[in-house]
C-alpha cells in the first residue's frame, strides 16, 4: 500500500482498503499504539466497537493524511456517506527541535529512518526528552458530517483504517504530527551537517582534514551515493615509452620502470575483472603476496633480460633457484611455490588420508612402489616423485640434472598426478 503524494510531501492519499473480517487491525507496534491512543481518547466504548465493525466491513474510503488532520468518506450502515475528519495536535516547533536533536545524536535512529523505519524505542526516547509522538488524551478531535459531538462510528472507523496504514508506513504518524518524510530528512541533513562543522577539530599543519569513515557510513544520506562500477576492460593499457633520444635521469632504469607500469596495468585489469564477477562480494580476499612470492610472479611474467637479471640478483637466490621457482609458479601460483619449498610432516589425519589414496592406486596397479620422506613420495627406481600439499592435493615432480623440478599442476589423487607425469614424459 502506497500513498500518493499530491502536495510535495505535505499530503498523502491512501486508497480504500478491502474489508478485514476476523483480522486484527494493527499488527505493528505503531498501529497498536495508535489504536490504544484512540481508546484512551474516546469517551464511549460502544462507539469504538461500532466503528471497528464499520472499518472491518470496508466502509472507509480513500484516506487523506496531512499535518494535523486525517480525512475520509465513511459510509453508514445504510450506505450514506459522511465526511469524517480527525484533527490531531501537531508538535510544536520546540518539540520538533528536541526530536530532531535526539535523532541527530543517535546514529541508530538515523539509520532506521533512512531504511524507512521508525523503531519503537524512538517513541520512548522522545518521551524521555519531553516529546509525545503518539497522541494522548485530547489530541484526537473528531469532526463528522453525521453531527456527533464526540467520536462516532465514522471517525473511529477512520482511526482504525489509519492503524492499518501505520502498519505499512510509520512515517505517516510524523506527517500527521507536522513533518513529511522528505522535510524531516532534509532538516536532519542540515542539522547533522551543522554539527559536523561545529565539532570538526582544527586541522593540524600538514594533516588533511576530513570526516571519519565510520561517521559517513552511519549517516549515509549526507553524502551522494557511490558511482556505479566501471565497465570491464578487454586488454590492459600500454605503458608509456620512457626511453628516447635524451639520456634518462641518473640512476633511473627506464626498462624496469616500463615493465612495472605494464605489470601494474595488467594487475589492475585482473582485479577489475574479479571485482565485477558475480558473487565477488562473498568471496574471501586473497592473501597478500610476500616479497619473495611477488618476485617470482614478476619473473614468471616474462620481463626483459635486464629486468630478469636484476630480479635474480636481488632476490638472494641463484639463477637456477629462481628458474625453478618460476617453473613452479607457472603450474599453480603461490600454492605450487609453497609445495616446492615447504617440506612438512603430515599429521595423523593427513597421513591416513594420503595413505588411503595411495593404497587404492596401488591396488588398481597405477602407482609404483613409493618411498616416503615427510610429505614427499618418490617412485623407487625412477625419476618421478609426488608431493603432498597441505590442501590435500598431489603435485608431480621429475628429477632433471640431479634436481627435483615441478612437472605439472596438482591433482586430487596420486594416480592422476603420476599418469599426467608419465604422459608428459612420453610426449617429451
Amino acid at each position: 500500500m502506497t500513498g500518493h503524494d499530491i502536495t510535495g510531501g505535505t499530503e498523502l492519499t491512501f486508497p480504500a482498503l478491502p474489508p478485514e473480517p476476523g483480522q486484527s487491525f494493527a499488527r505493528s507496534w505503531w498501529g497498536r499504539a495508535w489504536l490504544k491512543a484512540l481508546e484512551d481518547a474516546a469517551l464511549d466504548g460502544r462507539q469504538v466497537k461500532s466503528g471497528r465493525r464499520h472499518a472491518r466491513a470496508g466502509a472507509v474510503g480513500a484516506v487523506s493524511v496531512r499535518p494535523g488532520r486525517i480525512t475520509a468518506l465513511v459510509r453508514d450502515r445504510d450506505g450514506t456517506p459522511y465526511r469524517s475528519d480527525v484533527v490531531v495536535q501537531e508538535l510544536s516547533a520546540a518539540d520538533w527541535d528536541r526530536l530532531l536533536d535526539l535523532v541527530a545524536d543517535r546514529a541508530g535512529h538515523i539509520a532506521a529512518l533512512l531504511d524507512h523505519d521508525i523503531p519503537p524505542h524512538l517513541a520512548e526516547d522522545a518521551l524521555a526528552a519531553g516529546v509525545e509522538l503518539l497522541p494522548g488524551i485530547g489530541d484526537l478531535e473528531p469532526e463528522c458530517g453525521c453531527g456527533a459531538w464526540d467520536h462516532c462510528p465514522h471517525t473511529v472507523a477512520l482511526c482504525h483504517q489509519v492503524a492499518r496504514i501505520l502498519d505499512q508506513d510509520p512515517f505517516v504518524l510524523l506527517l500527521i504530527r507536522g513533518r513529511g518524510e522528505h522535510e524531516l530528512l532534509d532538516e536532519l541533513q542540515a542539522r547533522n551537517s551543522a554539527r559536523t562543522t561545529a565539532h570538526a577539530p582544527e586541522p593540524s599543519a600538514g594533516v588533511p582534514s576530513g570526516v571519519p569513515a565510520r561517521e559517513v557510513f552511519e549517516a549515509g544520506f549526507l553524502v551522494p551515493p557511490l558511482p556505479g562500477p566501471p565497465p570491464p576492460v578487454a586488454t590492459a593499457g600500454h605503458p608509456p615509452v620512457l626511453s628516447g633520444d635524451t639520456a634518462p635521469a641518473p640512476g633511473l632504469d627506464t626498462e624496469a620502470l616500463e615493465f612495472l607500469v605494464a605489470d601494474a596495468a595488467a594487475r589492475a585489469r585482473l582485479l577489475l575483472a574479479e571485482a565485477l564477477a558475480p558473487g565477488h562480494e562473498r568471496s574471501p580476499a586473497g592473501a597478500e603476496l610476500s616479497l619473495w612470492q611477488d618476485t617470482v610472479r614478476l619473473a614468471a611474467s616474462g620481463p626483459p633480460a635486464g629486468v630478469a637479471a636484476r630480479l635474480a640478483s636481488g632476490c638472494g637466490r641463484d639463477r637456477a633457484g629462481l628458474a625453478q621457482a618460476v617453473r613452479a609458479w607457472g603450474h599453480g601460483g603461490p600454492a605450487a611455490l609453497s609445495v616446492l619449498e615447504d617440506a612438512w610432516t603430515p599429521g595423523a589425519e593427513d597421513l591416513a588420508r594420503a595413505g588411503a589414496q595411495l593404497t587404492a592406486a596401488r591396488e588398481a596397479g597405477t602407482v609404483p612402489v613409493l618411498r616416503a620422506s615427510r610429505n614427499r613420495w618418490t617412485a623407487v627406481g625412477s625419476d618421478a616423485q609426488l608431493r603432498y600439499g597441505r590442501d590435500g592435493r598431489w603435485w608431480p615432480y621429475r628429477k632433471e640434472s640431479g634436481r627435483w623440478q615441478p612437472a605439472g599442476p596438482c591433482e586430487d589423487d596420486p594416480a592422476s598426478a603420476l599418469a599426467a607425469l608419465t604422459e608428459r614424459s612420453q610426449e617429451g
